[in-house]
């Protein structure tokens, strides 16, 4: 035996009893496990905290001082531990503290003379005092095996391809792989038996079977032949075919130069099974798979090529032989000339062997005394993020669920960053004809960003309105992909010396994401087609009025990215509120080409803005200037353009004869989380369309409105204008795909179900508006870096949304009630804090009594709804409420099912 075996942990205490080294079999038999093996320790150590504490302590305490420097420094001769059987040893249950002392466990060769044993003997006292009150347990890895590596390529190519622990032996048995960690283009011809780690091969590559294929970039026209191994081969695009035999081992090391004081690439190769250790002119000796003297012929290489006069015969062996070139006066050392060495390049005139010749050669012994370790990992690093970044570069385009934040991160810390962020915006300037990928990959750029920012730089929420942004920003709002990535990137490189410019460029770019998200959702218009109607006479108001909504279950899977990337299906019912629809709008033409709005407060303080210019109406993408949501419902509506060379004058008076006047109102406060905004849009735009002498269905209005919202930069999804403009209870669906098409499927509830719903459903203003500051920013931010979490909590929205339909169908409150309670748990994994401490107090004083109870959209204020047990505990459960402390400001408001959705009357 060469490594250390432990006795078997005593059956009664399952301490360790010894540790045995080298003994023979007889001796060894107190250790046999029920397999017939016996157990070898594999140099994982772990000391607890006292343990840990005492082993530092020694340090200061003689005779053990002298193992550090601090001993050494003091002028104390060097003591010599061995940490198995000086150190671990006095704490075997087996081991007496004479026979520890005496030495007679140590495998440590001590001096003969009595001063360096008497210290010694010292020593193991002190180890034996300190330590010999502990115990050690061992974990024994009952069908694990022990493998020791010979100098061999054979040997070690074995070990890489046939993975000793592949079987199962648990039931978390470790899988093993022949493609770990690696990317191979669809042109590449790889054999399925082949083994492919950590590398990148492109093109016309061939990978012959059971050869491995370690730390390479291939590219090009390179054939690999079978049973090779090959471990850091770079090779870039190459025009003629470059051919390795079979079973050969091609490497590259980087080899430090001190005379030159600089590191470069060298490439070795030989046989696999070339004993390249035995002196070339035993019979036994082979290279490149050949016996030496065919070897030899075949090359022209001769033995006073590799060996100088001074090595000695015993030592002339291909591992001593001066081999391999790495520089040569005049030509560039390439991969051919290493083919040449395996007698695979023709060398008719000589010309490659004369090259040979007279360049700088190193054997494979100094090329190993040489190589640059810091190099060499720094290589296999590099090509751990080569490989990553065409694993990014693929989800992304492909459209996979994966997210990258852990090696954004890491990329962070090993420094690269910038190689990631280059490769991100290769992958955006390709994405021309599909913004739904170029945004998320520009949110991926943000991403980096902020990782490479670390914990510093502040709050990655925030504004996105620098002016040194405003090309790049430019450039992407007129659809100029490719020259708003180039310049995104310009000024990017301005922005990352510190934390804090970092994470305001990761603003800069979740904002341009922003962008793509709505030109992507802007595709929904393909479904909005408006047809000619008759106009209706001038002053005469067309009215449109909706019901409020409340979301049941499935919300946040029809918020853009979300949607398109991996589809939504939210339950809805529609709501008249104190026995109305509290969300309309109404339009009539007037006879002075201008327009006139007109916004109802709920306080009765209205607002009135007047346009009477093109210029009045260029702010309508600011959700918060006066008259924006009717401002674009005109642009949207096609009514009137922005880019026309016409005056708005003209354009009225040529298309209507006159201008428009449109009043719009909720009843509802705002923030309520029932959908308003969205709703108040859908009617707008009804209203308007209508008055202007144009119809459109309520499925055409869904998409009209998600359009405009996108002009009105606000984003949202889709659920609020379905529930509000279809009413009744729904379930929309839409599908992962651009343009974004949505369905809302009528689920037929009987009268009689609904007649239940009206007797328990109990809605409750909080009091407090809704949380909404930053959240969508973060919810899209988790989506797009696919949290798992927020991935596998949009899966479990959809089929619950449609599980909640179905409990609708079938009359079962007690399961929608559930299907609340659940999609109010989920909302909260999506939102972190949209629970406050006001609502959970609410909650949890009406949970006696409810199926069950959910906030309104996003959550954090605006409207509880809470669906009773049974039709007579409202009014109980309303006097309960009115005792819960700090919730003075809460209203109810009397609602019910509305069976129509969008109204709409034309003045007669």
């Amino acid at each position: 035996m060469l490594a250390p075996s432990l006795s078997l942990p005593h059956p009664n205490t399952g301490y360790v009893e010894n540790i045995l080294y080298q003994k023979d079999v007889g001796s060894l038999e107190c250790c046999e496990i029920k397999d017939g093996k016996v157990p070898v320790v594999c140099s994982v150590v772990f000391f607890n905290y006292l343990i840990a504490q005492k082993l530092l302590a020694f340090h200061v305490k003689p005779p053990l001082d002298a193992c550090t420097y601090m001993g050494l420094d003091s002028g104390e001769p060097p003591i010599q531990l061995s940490l198995f059987f000086d150190v671990m040893l006095p704490m075997a249950t087996g081991v007496t503290e004479t026979d520890f002392v005496n030495g007679k466990w140590s495998r440590n060769a001590t001096p003969n003379d009595p001063e360096s044993q008497r210290r010694m003997k010292k020593a193991r006292s002190l180890l034996w005092k300190e330590l010999g009150g502990y115990k050690m347990w061992a974990c024994l890895v009952e069908s694990g095996q022990f493998h020791y590596l010979s100098g061999e390529a054979q040997d070690h190519k074995r070990l890489i391809q046939n993975c000793p622990y592949q079987t199962n032996f648990s039931e978390t048995a470790f899988t093993w792989s022949n493609r770990t960690h690696s990317y191979i283009e669809s042109s590449c011809k790889v054999d399925e038996n082949s083994t492919i780690v950590n590398s990148a091969l492109y093109g016309n590559v061939t990978v012959g079977g059971k050869t491995v294929v370690s730390c390479c970039k291939i590219r090009g026209n390179v054939t690999l032949g079978k049973d090779c191994y090959v471990a850091g081969l770079k090779v870039e695009t190459v025009k003629k075919t470059i051919t390795i035999d079979d079973s050969m081992v091609v490497q590259s090391f980087n080899v430090h130069l001190r005379t030159l004081g600089i590191t470069r690439e060298i490439l070795t190769i030989h046989g696999r099974y070339d004993k390249i250790q035995v002196p070339y002119w035993k019979s036994s000796s082979t290279f490149c798979n050949m016996p030496m003297v065919v070897w030899m012929t075949k090359t022209g290489i001769v033995k006073e090529d590799l060996w100088g006069t001074d090595v000695e015969n015993e030592d002339q062996s291909m591992f001593q032989a001066k081999l391999f070139p790495i520089l040569h006066a005049t030509d560039s050392i390439g991969l051919e000339d290493l083919l040449w060495i395996q007698g695979a390049v023709p060398d008719e005139d000589r010309t490659r062997f004369k090259r040979w010749q007279s360049s700088w050669r190193l054997s494979m012994k100094e090329i190993l005394s040489f190589v640059n370790a810091e190099q060499e990992l720094q290589c296999r690093r590099e090509m751990f993020y080569e490989v990553k970044k065409e694993e990014i570069s693929d989800a992304l385009i492909q459209k996979l669920h994966k997210g990258f934040h852990p090696i954004y991160n890491s990329a962070g810390i090993d420094g690269f960053s910038i190689s990631i962020l280059e490769k991100l915006d290769s992958v955006a300037k390709t994405s021309q004809n599909d913004p739904g990928v170029a945004a998320r990959t520009l949110a991926n750029i943000a991403d980096v960003l902020g990782s490479k920012a670390g914990l510093k730089g502040g709050l990655r929420s925030g504004p996105a309105a620098n002016k040194a942004w405003a090309k790049a920003f430019n450039l992407l709002e007129n659809k100029e992909l490719e020259r708003g990535v180039t310049a995104l990137a310009k000024e990017r490189s301005k922005w990352l010396d510190r934390p804090d410019l970092l994470v305001r460029a990761a603003r800069h770019y979740e904002g341009a994401a922003q962008i793509l998200i709505r030109q992507a959702v802007m595709t929904a218009k393909e479904y909005f087609k408006p047809e000619s109607c008759s106009m209706p006479f001038m002053n005469k108001w067309v009215t449109a009025l909706c019901p409020a909504r409340i979301d049941v279950s499935g919300g946040w899977s029809d918020t853009p990215p979300i949607t398109y990337e991996h589809g939504g299906a939210v339950t809805m019912v529609a709501l008249q509120v104190k026995g109305k629809h509290p969300v309309g709008a109404k339009a009539k033409r007037i006879d002075e080409p201008k327009l006139v709005f007109v916004i109802y407060g709920n306080d009765g303080d209205n607002t009135e803005v007047i346009c009477r210019e093109i210029s009045d109406l260029e702010d309508y993408y600011q959700p918060y200037s006066p008259g924006a949501l009717l401002k674009a419902s005109f642009i949207c509506a096609d009514i009137v353009s922005l880019s026309s060379p016409k005056s708005l004058r003209d354009q009225l008076m040529e298309g209507y004869a006159g201008g428009f006047e449109v009043h719009s109102w909720s009843v509802l406060p705002q923030g309520s989380g029932m959908g308003t905004s969205s709703i108040l849009a859908g009617a707008v735009m009804a209203a308007v369309l209508r008055a202007s002498g144009k119809s459109c269905d309520k499925k055409g209005l869904i998409h009209a409105v998600l359009y405009l919202e996108q002009l009105l930069t606000t984003g949202g999804g889709w659920q609020d204008q379905v529930g509000g403009l279809m009413g009744g209870i729904k379930i929309g669906l839409s599908e992962a795909k651009l343009p974004i098409a949505v369905e809302a499927v009528d689920l037929k509830v009987s009268d009689e179900v609904i007649q239940m719903v009206n007797e328990r459903l109990l809605l409750i203003y909080t009091g407090k508006t809704r949380l909404a500051r930053n959240l969508l920013q973060e919810v899209v931010r988790n989506w797009y870096a696919r949290n798992p979490n927020i991935v596998e909590t949009e899966n479990a929205l959809v089929v619950l949304a449609q599980e909640c339909a179905h409990g609708f169908i079938d009359g079962d409150l007690r399961k929608v009630g559930s299907c609340l309670d659940n999609y109010w748990s989920m909302k909260k994994i999506l939102a972190p804090g949209c629970e406050t401490p006001i609502i959970a107090k609410l909650m949890a004083a009406a949970r006696p009594f409810a199926y069950g109870m959910c906030m309104a959209g996003a959550g954090g204020g605006g409207f509880l709804y809470v669906l009773t047990k049974d039709k007579n505990q409202k009014h109980l459960l309303l006097d309960i409420l009115g005792t819960v402390e700090g919730t003075e400001g809460k209203e109810v408001y009397e609602c019910s099912v509305d069976r129509e959705g969008l109204v709409l009357t034309v003045e007669d």
